[in-house]
């Protein structure tokens, strides 16, 4: 797996020329990170892991914070940002159908009722039901149409 990091696009096309990418000590200070996944790049699951690997510690050198405070910031952002769009009816059911998949994710992951005892486990489990409220709601909002609904009559033909 061929994998090669550049810093601008200036530099990559210096690359390509074969002159040196970096003539200026200042662009080097201002230039944009990318990484260039060209041909001869390989597509095996391993190669896909190194790539993430070096791109969270690239992120995390960037950010000076460790991946589970960059994954708790950016969920917390997905929370807050479907929360509105649901509620401002903008793209209702894209983000009904995220927060479904991250709901249900966390409740197998952070709900382990069936390997506990049976008086231990009542607050896991009903916090996995509640879970599993939230996402019936979630899919009821999913399954609910765009188009308006006729104001029918409170009784039918009586």
């Amino acid at each position: 797996m061929r994998i090669t990091v550049y810093r601008s696009g200036s530099a990559r096309r210096a690359a390509r020329h074969g002159s040196r990418p970096f003539a200026d000590e200042r662009r080097e200070q201002f230039a944009v990170g990318a990484i260039d996944l060209g041909p001869g790049a390989g597509g095996t699951a391993d190669g896909l892991g190194d790539v993430i690997a070096s791109s969270a510690k690239q992120v995390e050198t960037a950010t000076a914070m460790t991946t589970p405070q960059l994954l708790v910031i950016a969920l917390g952002g997905l929370e807050i940002l479907a929360g509105l769009m649901i509620a401002l009816n903008f793209g209702a059911r894209f983000f009904a159908m995220l927060m479904a998949i991250y709901v249900a994710v966390s409740t197998v992951l952070f709900s382990d009722f069936w390997n506990q005892a049976a008086p231990e486990n009542a607050a896991v489990v009903v916090d996995a039901l509640k879970n599993l409220s939230i996402i019936g709601a979630l899919f009821m909002i999913m399954g609910y149409g765009r188009e308006t609904r006729p104001a029918e009559a409170a009784y039918g033909d009586v």
